[in-house]
């Protein structure tokens, strides 16, 4: 069975995101202690935290899955598979078609296989959701335009700010959403673009990449005064901006107050800063951008649903292929020993040959290839109409 847990934007704002994911956490950890969790991937973004899991031995009427709780959300089966269609195509996401959710969970997938607790079914459902979200990509324009939280943050600085132009941008994290970040400013021709990060090489790759300048974590205090739109997104398990360190490093004397938009989770800006001269925002803030994205792109979405939904039927028809896999090697494998078997039995009563133990062991291995050709076809067919009862048979008259 495939379960999902999750906890994301649509049902919780980010303060209780953050306290949500330790509970989420927690019913992850009571899964594992009572069922044979034999695979999971975890996917942990700015605005979502979720676990799938695979396992033989949790039933539809378990209290764990029938768990009432309005801010967690638990589905299994079609649910759940149908959900992380969704997401990679963009339709679960903040920002309707957006691209970044696609590295995120190809990121998950390798994550999960370098930690050896992704196998073969979710390794199977994650390849194919990833596949989908190209399709959809491709055969839709659903990510056309301002699609990332990255340039929705650009595009909510510039509705507070009079003119990005000419204006000083401090970045605060290198990682992927920083980049976005920095990346769709890059274009806004202003004055200068600094990025400060704990790796400073980091710093100095996107700072280059962006004509900009790169500083290090120390030095942050220097620069925090000279900015006027500051955007923060690091991976701190800590505040980065405190209320006393911008009190004693931002000018609270300047005509405008300095823009901070945080789009880390945890936060790394503290509430308290609205008091000082600085208006504050976060990815709470994006909601009316990705409303407004949403209309636009509301055709394109009902293009992507149908893509998805032909998709998942092509991936339920795989699993149910997958089931029998192992039946077919079985028979593939009783069918080998009597082909071996046969190949001596005919090689002992001729006179010793290479030519004739050549011609004999060729055809008794075409002979099986031909029967086992046919037979694998059928019972493939069988699985792809969930004919079980077929299935049963064949495992009756083969003895496996």
């Amino acid at each position: 069975m495939i379960i999902n847990i999750r906890v994301d934007y649509t049902i919780a704002d980010m303060e209780a995101l953050e306290k949500l994911s330790a509970e989420l956490n927690d019913l992850f950890n009571e899964f594992k202690n009572r069922f044979n969790v034999k695979e999971y991937i975890q996917i942990s973004t700015c605005n979502r935290d979720e676990y799938y899991i695979n396992t033989d031995l949790c039933f539809l009427d378990n209290r764990l899955l029938g768990r009432v709780n309005k801010d967690l959300i638990i589905e299994f089966g079609d649910s759940a598979i149908i959900h992380l269609l969704r997401m990679t195509s963009g339709l679960e996401s903040m920002i309707i078609g957006e691209d970044q959710i696609l590295g995120q969970v190809k990121n998950s997938l390798n994550q999960g296989k370098k930690e050896g607790h992704c196998g073969k079914v979710l390794e199977t459902l994650f390849t194919k959701a990833i596949h989908v979200g190209q399709i959809v990509r491709t055969k839709t324009r659903i990510n056309r335009g301002s699609v990332s939280i990255g340039s929705a943050a650009v595009d909510l600085a510039r509705q507070h700010c009079d003119d990005l132009t000419h204006k000083c941008v401090l970045v605060i994290g290198a990682g992927k959403m920083g980049s976005l970040v920095a990346k769709a400013l890059s274009a806004k021709n202003l004055k200068a673009i600094l990025v400060a990060n704990r790796t400073y090489h980091k710093a100095v790759e996107l700072a280059k990449d962006l004509n900009g300048k790169a500083i290090s974590f120390d030095e942050l205090n220097n620069y925090i005064s000279k900015s006027d739109l500051i955007i923060s997104a690091t991976g701190s398990p800590h505040l980065i901006l405190t209320k006393e360190r911008l009190e004693k490093y931002t000018c609270n004397e300047r005509d405008s107050p300095v823009i901070l938009i945080d789009l880390a989770n945890p936060r790394d800006i503290a509430q308290d800063v609205v008091d000082l001269n600085v208006e504050l925002f976060n990815i709470d803030d994006l909601r009316e951008i990705a409303n407004e994205n949403k209309m636009k792109r509301e055709k394109e979405a009902d293009e992507a649903e149908k893509i998805i939904l032909e998709e998942f039927r092509l991936l339920k028809n795989s699993f149910r292929v997958m089931d029998v896999e192992g039946l077919l090697f079985k028979i593939r494998m009783s069918m080998e020993d009597i082909r071996q078997n046969e190949t001596q039995k005919a090689i002992s009563k001729i006179h010793p040959s290479r030519d004739h133990e050549k011609i004999i062991d060729a055809f008794s291995k075409s002979i099986v290839n031909k029967i086992f050709h046919n037979i694998s076809k059928n019972i493939k067919r069988s699985a792809e109409n969930e004919d079980h009862e077929i299935i049963e048979v064949v495992k009756c008259i083969f003895d496996v």
